[in-house]
């Protein structure tokens, strides 16, 4: 029962979140329309931000490798690159659970236990999201108070339950019941050792920041004028990737994530700027999903080499 009103609950948040999106869409479309948008494009930064991003998927692998050394069993880093390169494919799938799924699939054909790989990415999950909300509170409060009043407060809360939320899963009874809500029966130890768990948090913090510095890149590169500062962009990035991650109808949080990082900057560079360099992301973070995933679905896996 308690697990039927937990996704009931994430699926009317998310529809909540669309409706709040399209109604913000709608409300500007006519000063979009007006708003004439600076193209001004410089090959050499794009590439450079593609290349940014793909250096954040070796730093995300890594991450998840060391999860699973936690855990205890071992998985070389070209093996462990293709099973977290491929299974991320799922995110373009409806549902968000094709990932998980995907990745525990593959890492059993390499020898790894599935609850293994299945545990290791829900809790770099929570990580993942804890420590972009607390990133978008750290830099989107100044920007977001002069623009709405009463913002502080509410990315302080959001701070606060990130800590919260990245203390809960270094603690072994919380995280074993987050495990269990998500029907994932481990075995052995509950969590990881504390130094993949901190690792895991670490990483996951430069990787928004990572990806703050690829979209950054890729503003003075299709949108110099704009003029949006290394804060901004990480802020914005971090909120509108999480925003399209807990809405779990849209593939990719594709329309989300566009919707909220317009939201984030329209004040700073404009709706309509804010609107294209949003779209010109997507197809960034696309561009490095196909160059990731290429070398591995075009190669045959081979054998095993995990071990315990």
């Amino acid at each position: 029962m308690r697990e039927r009103w937990w996704r009931w609950g994430q699926w009317i948040g998310g529809l909540l979140v669309l409706v709040f999106v399209a109604r913000f869409l709608i409300r500007n479309w006519d000063a979009i329309r007006a708003e004439p948008i600076a193209w001004q494009i410089t090959p050499a930064w794009i590439v450079v931000s593609i290349a940014v991003i793909l250096l954040t998927y070796v730093l995300l692998v890594e991450s998840w490798r060391r999860m699973l050394l936690g855990w205890g069993p071992r998985l070389a880093w070209l093996d462990a690159a293709r099973i977290w390169v491929l299974s991320s494919m799922g995110k373009y799938v409806p549902g968000k659970v094709w990932a998980i799924a995907g990745m525990a699939v593959l890492a059993q054909r390499r020898g790894i236990p599935a609850w293994t790989a299945t545990a290791s990415a829900i809790l770099l999950q929570v990580v993942s999201i804890g420590t972009g909300a607390l990133l978008v509170g750290i830099t989107g409060i100044t920007a977001l108070e002069a623009h709405r009043p009463g913002s502080r407060i509410a990315l302080g809360v959001i701070m606060l339950a990130s800590v919260l939320a990245l203390a809960a899963v270094s603690w072994t009874p919380l995280a074993g019941r987050l495990l269990a809500r998500f029907g994932v029966a481990t075995e052995q130890r509950l969590t990881p050792e504390p130094k993949a768990v901190g690792f895991g948090i670490a990483a996951n913090l430069a990787a928004w920041l990572l990806y703050g510095a690829a979209l950054w890149v890729l503003a003075r590169g299709v949108l110099p004028a704009a003029g949006l500062s290394f804060g901004e962009a990480a802020g914005a990035f971090a909120g509108s990737y999480i925003a399209g991650l807990l809405f779990l109808l849209a593939p990719g949080g594709l329309g989300v994530r566009e919707g909220v990082f317009m939201w984030m900057l329209q004040d700073r560079i404009g709706p309509a700027n804010a609107l294209a360099l949003a779209a010109v992301s997507r197809l960034g973070m696309t561009v490095a999903d196909v160059l990731a995933a290429l070398p591995f679905a075009l190669t045959r896996s081979g054998r095993a080499h995990a071990s315990r």
